[in-house]
């Protein structure tokens, strides 16, 4: 399913990837309003809003605001606590919807584009050889479970305290 093979002219994809992001990413703030509003009572929305990714987004967007909701749609896997946040929080409609329009358009222009390209090319390499390619993603896979180990190790230690 990669738009990149729609037999449309590439701004109709864009436009259809668009409209998905605005839906979806709108959507999950205005989850966010509703919680403030007493749907955190869900348990699967309280589980998320207690979550560590989510208060480490709750932060973000305290510190930087709406330039965090549009960076956050480069970042995979950050985009939805990153809306709900800013829904949970109030952000202003005023500051949101220009973030979500300019995230959401380069969103929607990488995934009509190059976005889906990664999967091709990792398909096509899996026929070409399988060893290497699980190889690689074994050594790729791997790293990444190092790095977030070693990121949430150096979360957890203290702060030494500073001398008098």
């Amino acid at each position: 399913m990669n738009p990149a093979d729609w037999p449309l002219p590439l701004f109709v994809v864009w436009l259809i990837m668009y409209a998905v992001i605005i839906f979806r990413a709108g959507g999950t703030y205005l989850l966010g309003r509703l919680a403030r509003r007493g749907v955190s009572r869900i348990q699967r929305v309280e589980r998320i809003m207690q979550s560590g990714r989510y208060q480490h987004a709750e932060q973000l967007l305290r510190r930087y605001g709406a330039a965090a909701v549009a960076v956050s749609f480069l970042l995979i896997g950050v985009q939805t606590v990153v809306n709900l946040a800013a829904g949970s929080i109030g952000m202003s409609l005023r500051r949101y919807l220009p973030a979500l329009g300019i995230g959401g358009a380069v969103w929607a222009l990488i995934y009509s584009t190059v976005g889906l390209v990664g999967l091709s090319a990792v398909a096509t390499a899996y026929r070409e050889n399988p060893a290497v390619t699980l190889g690689l993603s074994a050594v790729f896979v791997a790293a990444i479970v190092g790095l977030t180990i070693g990121l949430r190790r150096a979360e957890s230690e203290p702060e030494p305290e500073p001398e008098a």
